[in-house]
């Protein structure tokens, strides 16, 4: 298909979701994504959030999406039993097991999410699982993010959190921690990525 008629850009963002419009919420929301797009081109932050011009959007990656819903299954098995999954045995991670909480599925829900308000933004954003070692005093968090990969390549810290590309996994775990402790929660400073 060939476009031969030129249109003016319009808004892709309804008043409410604009920074600034007497239709904005208060505290007015920014996910994890916007706070990374901020990071990545705060002009293009503004222009999205108070302008309403977002990007072209892309299409969206199924496989990741897939893996993402077959983990979450697997754990919820053991979430419910409160014995460590098979992977954290073999990772020496046997001392853990997921987090069974009343709020796990909304923290784990895109557009609900675990959300904390600060000077009249609130952030939020949805983690994919938090697992938990201890009782009581001892009781540590650890949140967890599900990745997907095609590569051949040896898994190292260096090829996955060190790589220009790959610094928003860093800031995305330290995003849900922050909103996780914001709220009061035991959240150790360690994190996982379960590949």
């Amino acid at each position: 298909m060939v476009t031969t008629k030129r249109r003016k850009w319009r808004r892709r963002s309804t008043e409410k979701s604009m920074y600034g419009t007497l239709k904005a919420p208060n505290p007015f929301p920014i996910s994890r994504s916007r706070l990374e797009k901020f990071h990545s081109c705060p002009r293009c932050f503004w222009i999205d959030r108070v302008m309403g011009y977002d990007r072209p959007g892309m299409p969206g990656f199924l496989l990741n999406t897939l893996v993402d819903t077959l983990l979450k299954r697997e754990f919820d098995i053991h979430r419910e039993n409160g014995t460590p999954h098979p992977y954290m045995i073999e990772n020496k991670l046997d001392h853990m097991v997921p987090l069974n909480h009343p709020m796990m599925n909304i923290w784990r829900e895109n557009f609900k999410g675990v959300r904390a308000t600060k000077h009249g933004i609130m952030i939020t954003g949805a983690v994919d699982d938090i697992w938990k070692s201890g009782e009581g005093d001892t009781e540590e968090w650890y949140v967890v993010d599900y990745k997907s990969t095609a590569t051949n390549a040896t898994i190292t810290p260096k090829l996955f959190l060190e790589d220009i590309y790959k610094g928003g996994y860093v800031r995305q775990m330290a995003i849900y921690q922050w909103l996780l402790r914001e709220l009061g929660h035991p959240v150790s400073m360690r994190g996982f990525f379960v590949y």
